[in-house]
């Protein structure tokens, strides 16, 4: 990509005191912490919807992140517990540019992801591949491009598995630091399942189911264990150490 094509891009965003602000793409994706500013414009609510605008706790950032749907709740879940993922944050930045006509537009991608290497991702969370319209359609070819110059990415991310979807919002009940347990609860899970074992199994193992496996999904959501997701949770499922490579196992959301 030619090195002035990014120039063309505009980025508006609320400053830490809620003053708007609006300086060349480039320069604010250098500068701004993106994943630490409020939502530049909220996210509609919309009639008939079964799921409206609300937050999402991070067990990332320990931080609630603005979502706008329940397509964008779940794609934050599996963001949230991806390992590279270091920041999160709701709508936090406009882009506006012009297209050939002359003509200014703009878009504000419904979701921004901070990478331990410093990179980024935009992104937006369709509940289907159409859904937005062509309005939608054309954004994502100029975000994206305003991405690319950066050496960042920018997606609309495809809904994940229903089976995946439920396991995730299953485990993520259990993210909360406060599910880890009593002190030398988790290094004695960790102990019974440094081996694959069935998920009953190994939380006998350990002691009272009842106490025991709110650590167990601890462990699951933050990749200290790791099992099989593309099926249904059952109490039979394999569960193994980090790193383990057993059928269908996933340390992070993939």
């Amino acid at each position: 990509m030619k090195a002035d094509q990014g120039a063309r891009f505009e980025a508006v965003f609320l400053d830490p005191v809620g003053q708007t602000v609006q300086q060349r793409w480039e320069d604010a994706a250098l500068a701004v912490a993106f994943e630490d500013l409020p939502p530049v414009s909220a996210f509609p609510a919309v009639p008939g919807r079964r799921w409206g605008p609300g937050l999402w706790w991070s067990a990332t950032t320990g931080r609630h992140v603005a979502a706008g749907s329940n397509a964008m709740r779940t794609q934050l879940m599996a963001l949230d517990r991806d390992p590279d993922v270091t920041g999160l944050a709701g709508r936090p930045v406009r882009l506006l540019w012009r297209n050939p006509r002359g003509q200014v537009r703009s878009w504000v991608p419904q979701l921004f992801a901070r990478y331990t290497d410093g990179t980024a991702l935009l992104a937006d969370c369709p509940s289907h591949p159409d859904a937005g319209g062509e309005r939608a359609l054309g954004a994502a070819e100029a975000v994206a491009e305003a991405c690319a110059h950066l050496g960042w990415t920018y997606q609309r991310l495809t809904p994940l598995d229903d089976a995946l979807t439920a396991n995730l919002k299953w485990l993520a009940g259990y993210r909360h630091p406060r599910n880890a347990g009593r002190v030398g609860l988790m290094a004695a899970v960790l102990e019974a399942f440094a081996r694959p074992r069935p998920l009953a199994e190994g939380a006998e193992a350990v002691g009272d189911p009842i106490a025991v496996l709110p650590a167990v999904f601890h462990a699951l959501w933050h990749g200290q264990l790791t099992t099989p997701l593309q099926t249904p949770l059952h109490e039979r499922v394999l569960v193994g150490p980090h790193g383990w490579s057993g059928p269908g196992t996933t340390g992070s959301a993939g």
